[in-house]
């Protein structure tokens, strides 16, 4: 990975980090989840670059080398979007290839849609489009589900507290990696539904976890449980969407896992 390049921009006051790979006649932009960073996409970035495009992949604010806002609990996805747009004029992207992946999805949709003109085509991976309106949802979310206890302020803070962060990127890694995500008791915490003794997802070495872990010791998880979970329901009251018509298409495949 040594041929992946790292660079910053000031975006509103914060040095913004994205890493930068390749040359070609058009750009791809990797967008990441939760509890992840640019580093999510490294083998992505490789294998882009040596098909002749340009690879970038920014970490977003409080995010991995990227400055921390000073006040996180104000941090939303529309922040997300002016920060890609800033990006890319700092850079003289035109027009980009946007992938987003786990909650990147969004700030891929809604910057599609802010921005069509900047905008070659969208790949989002593991969360769908949701059109503008109320979100009712999380009505129907057990207490004891992730999504539930990480929106309340105070909480996850105080359960990740009790850890160093390498060893909560490594419980969020194998609570995630489970074929069924499991429900906390009402005394009961997310991160002790990983046992200790439970090994690494395959995919996910020992090598990733000590770079994911750096980089949380560096950025803490306030800013990074603010955006997604506390604002995920603010973004339609902070991205109003512009009227325009937009056609959707979506897929889906059946695949047999024998």
């Amino acid at each position: 990975m040594d041929q992946i390049h790292h660079k910053f921009v000031d975006v509103r006051g914060l040095k913004l980090h994205y890493a930068d790979i390749g040359s070609g006649p058009s750009t791809v932009v990797f967008l990441h989840g939760f509890p992840e960073i640019w580093y999510t996409w490294r083998h992505q970035m490789v294998a882009v670059a040596n098909a002749g495009f340009r690879a970038i992949a920014p970490d977003y604010r409080g995010y991995g080398l990227s400055d921390t806002p000073a006040e996180p609990e104000k941090a939303s996805f529309a922040d997300l979007k002016v920060d890609l747009l800033a990006i890319l004029d700092a850079l003289e992207l035109d027009k980009v290839f946007l992938i987003g992946k786990d909650f990147g999805a969004r700030p891929t949709y809604l910057f599609a849609i802010f921005h069509l003109e900047r905008v070659l085509g969208v790949v989002s991976i593991g969360v769908p489009y949701k059109p503008p309106g109320p979100s009712t949802y999380h009505k129907y979310l057990p207490e004891g589900f992730y999504i539930s206890r990480w929106r309340e302020p105070g909480r996850a803070e105080a359960g990740f507290g009790r850890f160093d962060a390498k060893t909560v990127v490594r419980n969020i890694y194998i609570f995630f990696s489970r074929s069924e995500i499991p429900i906390a008791a009402e005394n009961q915490e997310i991160m002790d539904l990983v046992d200790p003794s439970t090994p690494l997802p395959p995919w996910f070495t020992e090598e990733d976890l000590a770079a994911y872990g750096a980089l949380y010791e560096k950025s803490g998880f306030r800013n990074t449980l603010q955006v997604p979970y506390r604002s995920i329901y603010d973004c339609c009251k902070k991205c109003p969407v512009p009227a325009k018509s937009t056609e959707l298409l979506t897929c889906q495949r059946e695949v047999n896992p024998c």
